[in-house]
């Protein structure tokens, strides 16, 4: 009577032993039976598809097929953020040039690491990829939607961390267009307590992330850039500024890697306030005054760790420039106070190449696709907001000033909001 019941005891008494979901998994595996596998995670589609890298590169051509069916059938069961999650990193997989793993906590500290993984057979990572578009197209509200163009670039914070304060700030892998011929970037910071030296640097790499130069404290100049010099006390209540002036027209293909190094005193989470932005201009500006309302863009620095990598630009095809969000920071050193080594950009270059390759070469999944989503779902898409018309979706970098009443608004702060539950 009550086997069940009589089991449950055996395993208390340690008579039996109870393997978890995992254990179970992990026994299939070994065995090489990946369809046995696939079954037993099909119980938990959460798991299952988070799994789906693990089961392609194990499975046989003829297991292929079972897979397939398994994660069609419980795609129904899983959260948009898994589902568009998966379908990143798949898409990633089966690029012609796989990028390396980058692994980020909540702080923003990165580290990056070659992927020796197998490649995954395109032709079944694109029947998933179909799988989740559909799924996912069908849970997009049927509604107009209005989008500013300049948003289609941001990515999806399918990580669901929260994104540093500023102005204009868009999550890890976002793409926006710098548009000037003078590009000037620049940190702020203002200390509290201890006189806090930081350093403004620039790393500059060729199309294959070699050959770097830079622009630092130590380096004040180079072709088409120009350091504003080396300030080491940011007392209240004016702090200091550090920028970095570059002339795009001077700069060849490649790529440029802004960075912020903490040579002594407070770290980022310690100082009053401290800041990175950007701004351009085009050549009836350059000798203006620096002000405020011309910063395109500025982000807060956080955290524990010694060094901030907030961006990368990079000329793209079209011969114009691009800014790609990177949030990324590095432990560094100790504070030069301490006599050890300190921060500085010439020390850097190799784990800075990195990171940054990482982040350019990865395929964000961004606002665009969900457009593209909409426009295969019979939604109509446009760029202006008709003032007479009904309800809209409306995406943007703001709120326009006049929307239909009823209509839905998703800017910067609300990207995670429009991935469907």
């Amino acid at each position: 009577m009550l086997p069940q019941a009589q089991a449950v005891f055996a395993v208390a008494r340690g008579e039996k032993r109870a393997r978890s979901l995992a254990g179970q998994v992990e026994l299939a595996f070994a065995d090489g039976n990946v369809r046995a596998g696939a079954s037993r995670l099909a119980i938990a589609p959460g798991m299952l598809w988070r799994s789906a890298d693990r089961l392609l590169r194990n499975a046989s051509p003829p297991d292929h097929a079972e897979v397939l069916r398994l994660l069609t059938a419980t795609a129904p069961q899983v959260s948009g953020r898994v589902l568009l999650s998966v379908r990143e990193h798949l898409q990633n997989r089966v690029a012609a040039s796989t990028p390396a793993r980058i692994f980020a906590n909540r702080q923003g500290r990165a580290r990056a690491i070659p992927d020796t993984r197998d490649r995954l057979d395109a032709a079944t990572a694109a029947d998933i990829l179909a799988v989740i578009d559909g799924q996912v197209m069908t849970r997009l509200p049927d509604a107009p939607v209005v989008i500013d163009p300049g948003i289609l670039g941001a990515a999806l914070p399918l990580s669901g961390k929260q994104l540093p304060a500023g102005l204009g700030i868009f999550p890890r892998g976002s793409v926006t267009k710098v548009e000037g011929e003078l590009l000037r970037f620049f940190i702020y910071w203002r200390q509290k307590e201890r006189r806090t030296d930081y350093d403004l640097s620039a790393l500059f790499l060729d199309e294959s992330y070699a050959n770097p130069r830079h622009i630092s404290w130590t380096r004040l100049s180079d072709d088409g850039a120009q350091h504003s010099g080396d300030i080491t006390d940011a007392p209240a209540p004016h702090g200091a500024s550090e920028f970095i002036n570059i002339g795009l027209a001077k700069i060849g293909r490649g790529f440029i890697v802004p960075q912020v190094y903490i040579y002594s005193g407070e770290g980022f989470g310690e100082v009053d306030e401290s800041f990175f932005g950007f701004m351009t201009r085009d050549g009836e500006q350059q000798g203006q005054p620096f002000e405020a309302r011309t910063v395109r863009m500025k982000s807060t620095l956080y955290g524990e760790s010694r060094i901030a990598v907030p961006l990368v630009f990079m000329r793209g095809e079209d011969g114009a420039w691009y800014a790609k969000w990177l949030h990324l920071y590095l432990r560094g050193h100790g504070s030069a106070t301490w006599g050890g080594p300190t921060n500085q950009v010439e020390g850097g270059r190799v784990t800075t190449s990195l990171l940054a390759r990482s982040v350019v070469e990865r395929d964000y999944l961004r606002v665009g696709y969900l457009t593209d989503l909409w426009r295969r779902k019979g939604c109509a898409v446009s760029a202006a907001v008709d003032p007479d018309g009904g309800p809209v979706i409306y995406l943007g970098l703001g709120q326009p000033e006049s929307l239909p009443e009823g209509s839905e608004v998703f800017t910067l702060d609300r990207l995670g909001d429009l991935i469907p539950a």
